[in-house]
């Protein structure tokens, strides 16, 4: 525990001093947000604030996992780092994209979605090989352990690492939620692993935790700097990959519920507007922009996503406690 515990505390100092050095950079590179027009017209002060800002808390998780690299027994982490990385670099191509044409578009959502399925691919394969991910289901609560084909658990696996990667990248909206809504579910992995004693695969968690504070010292608002799709897509595939990592798929809608609302609330006003020719659910999707309309300061709404996503993760603790006894 003293070992997550510094881990943690290093992966903050390191994030913030990652910071400190690279918001300057950023600023002298012109790597500035350009605004969609159809957001909300008070979103349009912010262009022009630095993104790729998710650097900051991927190169003090990078730095925490090679430190301690030498002492784990279990690799699993690397695993996990490796196949965020991955998905951090598809966004950091989008971002790239953005910041080259001066566009709010990157890659295409096709292009997107066929390389994060290799990559997912590719990890749950390798998890499978490794003996690390097993095909059986486990449900939270009932304490029920479903036996599935291991092509089968694969494929269905592949579209929820895509689903959950991108789920994080939609609640990437507002100044401060994507990383505040992260922090309790890093809290529940980092508990997770430890009850499951998976110590070594606990500092992953344990490290972005604390570099997502430190983090939010710069994305808070007002923002001084934004995760870009870069840190967004690396979050989503931490957040997945460690779940699939620990055996518990599952637990992803309790303690990823934020996101899946977020997902679900531009589907269904996708899906609204077209059955209705041109009516809406929501007063703007995903949903964290419904509660901007509504006159709801961006600090608020953070607060009270991020206690749902706290209250759901404390929740899903109790849901695997078939696996933790």
């Amino acid at each position: 525990m003293t070992k997550i515990l510094i881990t943690a505390l290093a992966g903050a100092v390191l994030s913030g001093g990652i910071g400190y050095i690279l918001l300057p950079v950023l600023r002298a590179l012109k790597a500035g947000q350009s605004i969609r027009e159809v957001g909300p017209t008070w979103h349009n002060n912010k262009s022009g604030t630095p993104m790729m800002g998710g650097l900051m808390f991927i190169f003090a998780l990078i730095i925490c996992l090679v430190a301690n690299a030498f002492t784990m027994e279990d690799y699993t982490a690397f695993f996990v780092l490796g196949v965020s990385l991955c998905f951090g670099l598809i966004g950091f191509l989008d971002d790239f994209f953005k910041l080259k044409f001066k566009r709010n578009l990157g890659l295409t959502s096709a292009q997107k979605a066929m390389l994060q399925l290799a990559v997912s691919a590719i990890y749950l394969y390798l998890l499978y090989k490794q003996g690390v991910m097993t095909c059986d289901l486990y449900i939270p609560f009932v304490n029920i352990t479903l036996d599935i084909h291991p092509l089968l658990y694969i494929f269905f696996a592949m579209f929820v690492m895509v689903g959950c990667v991108n789920a994080v990248n939609l609640t990437d909206g507002i100044d401060g939620l994507c990383g505040s809504v992260t922090i309790p579910v890093m809290v529940f992995f980092t508990a997770a692993a430890v009850a499951v004693e998976r110590f070594d695969l606990a500092l992953l968690p344990a490290a972005l935790l604390g570099a997502l504070i430190a983090y939010l010292f710069y994305n808070w608002h007002p923002a001084k700097v934004f995760m870009g799709d870069t840190g967004s897509l690396f979050l989503g595939g931490v957040v997945c990959a460690t779940a699939f990592a620990l055996d518990m798929p599952l637990i992803l809608i309790l303690v990823g519920f934020v996101y899946i609302v977020e997902t679900l609330s531009v589907i269904l006003q996708v899906a609204y507007f077209k059955l209705t020719h041109g009516k809406r659910i929501f007063k703007m999707a995903p949903i964290h922009h419904h509660f901007e309309m509504c006159g709801w300061k961006e600090v608020k709404i953070v607060l009270v996503f991020t206690g749902i996503s706290g209250l759901l993760c404390l929740l899903a603790w109790f849901g695997i406690s078939g696996i933790v006894a």
